[in-house]
């Protein structure tokens, strides 16, 4: 079922009613005041008495109504009011439905284009020069500083309006680039998952499978547990691509999965597959072993894992090592084995340990040591209070 929300009665009305009943109001009052006088409606109170109250409620009125859906006849009406209105008796009345027309140039040039706020600026300034001309035609020589300020005006209005423009467009600009970046970091992240999470897997499955390969016709039952083990890490495989696929798909942030990232409480695991690949992996623990922030011991699970796939693959070596060091700022990882190499070709490897660890403002090293073999050495820091929350949260657990 669809629930509909009607906006405010404020906004479900248009702004010339509102204008409208604003002016009838005044009018009302006036006749009460003079009833005997119909004349007087059409006049101004204090400095304006005898200028045509009329002219401004009817521009002010069907003003608005045209302000938001045709801005351009909007101004234009409002400009025929100071026209008709010049030919009061009191100036000051042709002067209010001129700042009227001031604050239409004013939206058009907060909300529409360069093209058309130019254009609605040069209307009041055609009309005031206009009227200066023929004033000056028909009276001879004569100041034009009133006329100069009016028009003035105008331009200080458009430029308010204009400012606000660019403000908005810089305002959009900035939000178009921080959603671009935002959708980059989530594409790169999402890569990076799936990238450490497929190629561990492909690779025990190709170290298995080259086991079942060569020991299919002599020992059988070598073939049936490399079997087995293919099965079982393809499974789980296509099992964590279907939930990534899952929450992809997924608009909306109340979906979001549900089952838990893997952690630094996963490596246990994570050293059963890799021994059943044929490399043995040694883990040390250092430090008061203890929970991390879930962002910290997602990269950490996956720095291991990337590591341990790559000696798996490319280092020729059956041992390697992992140490994980529990520090009080920051929790520190290694991965040596005594093989001939790291990474190899031009996989993304390396690149997405570098970007986790960079991510989480760290430190990382990957490269050949000098006594031989290859090493994987990322510092992950952790945020200060950690540990004692963690102490706390833990005995919950």
């Amino acid at each position: 079922m669809t629930v509909t929300h009607r906006p405010p009665l404020l906004k479900r009305l248009p702004m010339g009613v509102w204008v409208g009943a604003f002016w009838s109001t005044i009018i009302l009052v006036r006749s009460f005041q003079r009833p005997d006088e119909f004349r007087h409606l059409t006049e101004l109170d204090g400095n304006m008495e005898g200028g045509p109250l009329l002219i401004v409620a009817v521009v002010t009125t069907f003003g608005a109504l045209l302000l938001f859906r045709a801005p351009l006849a909007s101004l234009g009406l409002a400009l025929a009011g100071v026209v008709v209105a010049l030919g009061s008796r009191v100036v000051e009345t042709p002067i209010v439905v001129f700042l009227l027309a001031d604050g239409v140039v004013g939206y058009i040039a907060a909300t529409r284009s360069r093209r058309i706020s130019i254009l609605a600026v040069m209307l009041p300034v055609v009309l005031v020069t206009a009227f200066t001309v023929t004033r000056l035609i028909r009276q001879g020589d004569a100041g034009i500083a009133a006329e100069a300020a009016v028009a003035s005006t105008a331009v200080i209005a458009w430029l308010i309006g204009n400012t606000i423009h660019q403000s908005r467009a810089h305002t959009e600009t900035l939000r178009s680039r921080a959603t671009q970046q935002a959708v980059t970091a989530e594409r790169l992240r999402i890569a990076r998952e799936l990238h450490d999470m497929v190629a561990h897997s492909i690779g025990i499955i190709a170290i298995q499978a080259g086991v079942a390969s060569r020991v299919m016709d002599t020992q059988p039952e070598e073939t049936r547990k490399a079997l087995d083990a293919i099965e079982a890490t393809s499974r789980e495989t296509l099992s964590g691509l279907r939930r990534t696929l899952r929450a992809l798909r997924r608009s909306d942030a109340g979906s979001a999965p549900l089952d838990p990232a893997p952690g630094l409480a996963d490596v246990e695991q994570l050293v059963a597959k890799t021994e059943e690949a044929g490399v043995r992996v040694d883990v040390r623990w250092r430090g008061d072993r203890r929970p991390v922030p879930a962002d910290i011991d997602l990269s950490a699970f996956r720095i291991i894992q990337e590591a341990v796939t790559n000696v798996v693959r490319h280092s020729g070596t059956r041992d390697c090592s992992v140490s994980v060091d529990y520090r009080d700022d920051e929790l520190s990882i290694e991965v040596v084995d005594l093989g001939c190499g790291g990474e190899g070709g031009a996989g993304y490897g390396i690149v997405g340990m570098r970007e986790r660890v960079s991510l989480l403002h760290g430190e990382f090293s990957a490269g050949p040591r000098p006594e031989g073999g290859f090493r994987v050495a990322a510092r992950l820091p952790v945020p200060a209070g950690t540990a004692s929350t963690a102490a706390a949260v833990a005995p919950a657990r």
